[in-house]
């Protein structure tokens, strides 16, 4: 039988918080001495009460501190839990050679904030950029059974090899993307997810291959409603 965990399906099932919450600001969850997972906690969430989550994958060569700056903002003014977590290597395992070790720590992490925090069955969703963006759009449609929202932000490729659920999809990619381009990748995955019946948000916009602020408040919206 295979191993569930090599097709993207993740191992983590939210519990009941044994854990105090965390005090506002960014948190390093611990779950590696390199390149940690990093938690953004807003100022005055209530307690005992189911909070979103939105977990954030930065590109290829990136990290937290590169995605964080676009999200932080939208965060605390919103009152939502921001998880970055970051890849071991320069990129994502997905990418390399398949669902692995970052999964796994993926697992650890949020296992770690649901410890801490109820999370809001509604609103958990897996957003990503570049590399990232194929990251959260595989694998949030593999886990769409828990993942309610997937936003991708200009994403190079859809490797799905089990379907679950139905979340809700935002993807937004750039006309003149160089690295990506948008007639190899926005387009025909949003096609395709159209097709298989998925509710997909599709937008285009005139830019290269970068996260555009304006786009991020349109995604924060769309992960919100």
């Amino acid at each position: 039988m295979i191993d569930p965990s090599l097709m993207g399906r993740l191992s983590f099932t939210p519990t009941a918080p044994t854990k105090p919450p965390l005090q506002p600001g960014r948190h390093n969850l611990g779950i590696a001495e390199e390149r940690d997972a990093i938690l953004y906690v807003p100022t005055g969430l209530e307690e005992e009460v189911a909070v979103p989550l939105l977990v954030m994958f930065h590109g290829g060569g990136g990290s937290a501190e590169k995605v964080l700056p676009f999200l932080q903002e939208h965060a605390e003014r919103n009152q939502f839990l921001l998880l970055v977590p970051q890849s071991i290597y320069p990129t994502w395992d997905i990418v390399i050679g398949g669902n692995g070790p970052d999964l796994q720590r993926l697992n650890q992490a949020l296992t770690e904030v649901s410890s801490h925090y109820f999370i809001d069955p509604d609103h958990f969703g897996f957003a990503g950029f570049s590399d990232g963006g194929s990251y959260a759009l595989s694998n949030g449609i593999t886990n769409g059974d828990l993942i309610t929202h997937v936003i991708v932000f200009s994403g190079g490729f859809m490797s799905v090899f089990m379907q679950e659920g139905a979340p809700k999809v935002f993807i937004a990619h750039g006309l003149s993307d160089e690295q990506l381009p948008i007639e190899t990748s926005g387009r025909p995955h949003a096609d395709k997810l159209k097709a298989a019946g998925y509710d997909v948000t599709f937008l285009e916009f005139n830019g290269n291959h970068s996260i555009q602020p304006p786009i991020v408040k349109l995604a924060v919206e769309f992960f919100l409603k």
